[in-house]
């Protein structure tokens, strides 16, 4: 193909398992060269940003962008990626929801570098230092990007064209987006609305899990090591916290196909507003209280925070890849 589109990968707060996910397409990857030019990939080329700065607007056709916003640096080439993008994609659930790095909204930015740099019984501060923006020295000023109070999510930041979600993509939902829009290239066809969700369905993980389903009545939760799971029955009938019945299907119901919950990396199905209360709700309807005629709603109350207090982490269980987009965000300041 001649001149062809330039295509764009950028990490932002981010563990590299999205990177590692696209190297995951194996020979594939020969087929997105032939479509493609890799122009930006830190992880891979040695691209500098002032040579993306120097790019012409709208010069890159398609940056997948993953990683959330946790730094000044992360926001700042979110900004320049989207103005140098035909078609800026949040790729992964860090860029989409927050993902794992968002669990840090719990705490505020100042309450993170003060455990991580002079609380940590493993760092040697005895002039108990934090990292700062500006540090003159002989050689001239050093600088580090600001930390920011809050992880963002890249929409939050930036415009964002579509999303794929994930922690990671799972390669052949990759590759079937990369396969996608190859073709609309080629046929001269649009491209979905804006704000669409590629790579995934709209219902749930459970559409795609074949265990049965049966009533749910549950009297307690239980951790996955304090039981070897029924492998034909439900998760969550069997007292395991699985997010299925409120995560977008797409994956292949992969956990719960080897004895393992889903956790929610694919995010809220369609129309879901927020992933962490849809859980909730779910939750509310199966939770088997016993006989509630004659007792007092305080003994209601108390028998279900007795079943409820059996989850052991509220936030890192609803909202483990979803806080920064949810409707919470995080821990509000002062609190």
């Amino acid at each position: 193909m001649a001149n062809k589109p330039k295509l764009a990968v950028y990490w932002a707060a981010s563990c590299g398992g999205c990177e590692i996910a696209l190297a995951n397409l194996n020979e594939k990857l020969l087929e997105v060269l032939e479509h493609f030019d890799f122009v930006f990939c830190p992880c891979l080329l040695d691209t500098k940003y002032k040579d993306v700065e120097a790019m012409a607007d709208g010069e890159i056709f398609i940056t997948l962008f993953n990683g959330a916003i946790r730094n000044e640096e992360n926001e700042h080439m979110a900004k320049i990626l989207r103005k140098k993008s035909k078609i800026l994609i949040a790729y992964g659930s860090c860029a989409y929801e927050g993902c794992i790095p968002g669990l840090g909204n719990m705490y505020h930015g100042d309450e993170i570098l003060k455990a991580v740099f002079i609380d940590s019984p493993t760092t040697e501060n005895p002039n108990k230092l934090l990292p700062m923006t500006k540090t003159e020295t002989k050689d001239g000023v050093l600088t580090l990007p600001a930390f920011y109070e809050k992880v963002k999510t890249l929409s939050m930041v930036t415009e964002v064209d579509y999303y794929i979600p994930g922690c990671p993509p799972e390669p052949h939902k990759i590759w079937e987006v990369i396969s996608f829009v190859v073709e609309k290239l080629s046929t001269g066809q649009s491209l979905p609305p804006k704000g669409a969700i590629l790579g995934a369905g709209s219902s749930t993980v459970c559409i795609e899990c074949d265990r049965k389903k049966e009533n749910k009545k549950i009297k307690t939760f239980k951790r996955i090591y304090e039981i070897i799971p029924n492998s034909e029955i439900c998760l969550l009938e069997q007292g395991i916290i699985c997010m299925g019945i409120a995560t977008r299907d797409g994956c292949g119901a992969l956990c719960p196909k080897v004895n393992m919950p889903c956790t929610g990396c694919y995010g809220p199905p369609e129309d879901v507003l927020d992933q962490g209360a849809k859980m909730i709700a779910a939750l509310g309807s199966v939770l088997d209280i016993g006989d509630t005629k004659g007792l007092s709603e305080e003994e209601i109350n108390r028998r279900i925070n007795e079943i409820l207090n059996t989850i052991p982490d509220l936030v890192g269980t609803f909202y483990k890849y979803s806080l920064p987009g949810s409707i919470l965000q995080g821990k509000i300041k002062g609190r």
